[in-house]
């Protein structure tokens, strides 16, 4: 599961059962039912990670939200005990508008930006070490 995380909307994505491909899932609400619907996503897809975008500045320093972000991260080890990445993401909501341009929340396709580039740099690693 790919997460874009905001304070207002969380953007949810998912991936085939092979791990190559990412599709937008769900855009929720952030609020106090955001981890319950998280956790019944989780159970429902059979999610084995999730995969958190990680907001850094144009200097690579964690930005204003990355503390929220720490903090949703905890919270899903607490409630949900699935394991939890990072995939360092810069501007996925404007690549998703790029190709969404007509849709008014992107928050989704941003999580699945998020997830596409986790899955092909894990799926690169692996090619690379069975050569």
């Amino acid at each position: 599961m790919g997460v874009d995380y905001g304070t207002k909307r969380v953007g949810v994505a998912l991936s085939d059962e092979g791990g190559t491909m990412a599709f937008p899932c769900a855009i929720l609400e952030n609020g106090k039912g955001l981890m319950g619907e998280i956790k019944n996503i989780c159970a429902r897809e059979g999610v084995e990670q999730i995969v958190v975008g990680e907001s850094l500045n144009y200097q690579g320093a964690p930005n204003q939200v990355m503390e929220e972000i720490n903090n949703f991260v905890g919270e899903i080890g607490e409630a949900i005990g699935i394991p939890v990445a990072f995939q360092r993401e810069f501007l996925s909501t404007q690549q998703a508008r790029f190709f969404q341009e007509k849709k008014k929340h992107v928050d989704d396709s941003a999580a699945a930006v998020i997830l596409q580039s986790y899955l092909d740099t894990k799926n690169s690693k692996s090619i690379r070490e069975t050569i």
